[in-house]
């Protein structure tokens, strides 16, 4: 009669301990698709704008053989070297840039992915369409948590009400068989249930303070307001000015700089009023006078417009820096533009089209790591590279079709700390 009593009394705890286990599991198997987005595909794509790579809506229906899709996401340059035409077409468009193979990635992590594109959407830019609004996180994720966690809170609370039928009908039983049971304790005094208690709040504790604590220091979708708005969807995307003009020492030094007054001025001696642009736009929707803004440069650089002259009495402008990272890492603007040959969009995002710039990256350890795992080297015509005299060999016998950043020690923790 014991060993009966004993096991449906264990019921109620399984069930417990099963809501508290498998909720999390759960929400984690239905973000995969997303997840597996931003660590494999975002840095060179977006979902429906195009950046170094492609927009990804409706890229099913591009590709007319989803097993052709399935190659070139594994390896584009095998598949390219087929001759399949939509892999040349694509790697003809986008300045045959080739694509970072992705051989670890299954068909089942393929689909998952792709569900996520056909569901996702990005934020739609405001008014005019001069400034760029910071991207925001899919609400579907957060909302399948609520419901897990929902779920959770719900069963655990009828585990908690079946321990207590069964400790009644254990005590119903006991009387009926003329045994004397024990007065039950309330489950408030219960040593189990506090025990029980005290673990889903230190765990709980633990996650929250784990999860606050990795994210001390990281500041994506910062967008601080500026001195003077400085858009650069016209200087970069409309104008096409290069990026390196304004920011030389990306190429040539450690630090991208930002660029002093006289470099505006350069252009803005002559240019002394915006009229011919699209309207800009604040991020909460207010319209911006471009002369206005051009006026505050010249206040800024001491110039004055009517005699074309310098008043001496400039002072440099107080950018308000949004990208920054620890003190503990090391990060040479140089090793990547000029060595790596990574565009700036890469890590900051779709600049050309921003208005007030906003961190586009986490700019985390883990992102760091996962494009040094995925990134290709480009070797070919690239001195800086030529040291490494095995993998050019093994490139050119086939034995390798590529080299990433990790084979040549991007994964070092030297690298970045020292």
């Amino acid at each position: 009669m014991t060993s009966l009593r004993s096991f449906p009394g264990n019921i109620p705890c399984l069930l417990l301990t099963a809501s508290l286990l498998l909720a999390p599991s759960s929400s984690l198997r239905a973000q995969d698709g997303k997840q597996l987005f931003n660590a494999k595909c975002a840095s060179c794509h977006a979902v429906d704008k195009n950046l170094v790579g492609p927009a990804l809506k409706g890229v099913e229906d591009r590709w007319p053989d989803r097993d052709k899709l399935y190659a070139w996401i594994n390896n584009s340059s095998a598949l390219i070297k087929t001759g399949y035409p939509r892999a040349v077409e694509v790697y003809n468009q986008f300045n045959k840039i080739q694509m970072t193979a992705f051989p670890e990635l299954k068909p089942a992590d393929i689909d998952a992915i792709l569900g996520y594109i056909a569901t996702a959407g990005t934020p739609k830019p405001t008014e005019g369409g001069a400034t760029g609004a910071a991207p925001t996180d899919d609400s579907g994720s957060s909302d399948s948590g609520l419901l897990y966690g929902i779920l959770t809170l719900v069963l655990a609370v009828v585990a908690l009400i079946l321990l207590q039928v069964n400790s009644n009908l254990r005590k119903m039983t006991d009387e009926k068989e003329g045994a004397e049971t024990a007065e039950p304790i309330p489950f408030w005094r219960n040593k189990a249930y506090i025990a029980l208690a005290a673990i889903i709040l230190f765990m709980g504790g633990g996650y929250m303070t784990f999860q606050s604590a990795q994210g001390l220091g990281r500041s994506k979708n910062y967008q601080p307001e500026q001195p003077i708005y400085y858009s650069h969807t016209v200087h970069a995307g409309i104008n096409q000015i290069s990026c390196l003009y304004c920011h030389g020492g990306a190429q040539d030094s450690k630090h991208a700089n930002i660029p002093s007054v006289n470099v505006c001025m350069n252009c803005h001696m002559a240019i002394n009023e915006y009229a011919k642009g699209p309207k800009l736009y604040r991020e909460d929707g207010k319209e911006v006078d471009g002369t206005a803004e051009i006026r505050k440069l010249y206040q800024y650089a001491g110039w004055n417009p009517d005699t074309k002259t310098y008043t001496g009495q400039g002072k440099p402008i107080e950018w308000i820096r949004i990208h920054n990272l620890p003190d503990h890492v090391y990060f040479n603007h140089a090793q990547h533009v000029k060595a790596g040959k990574v565009q700036c969009q890469t890590c900051h995002g779709e600049i050309q089209k921003m208005g007030e710039v906003y961190q586009a990256s986490d700019l985390s350890m883990g992102w760091c790591i996962n494009c040094h795992r995925e990134t290709k080297v480009q070797f070919t015509d690239n001195k800086y590279y030529s040291i490494y005299e095995k993998f050019h060999e093994d490139i050119k016998n086939k034995r390798l079709d590529s080299v990433t950043v990790e084979k040549i020690g991007g994964t070092e923790c030297q690298k970045c700390h020292y």
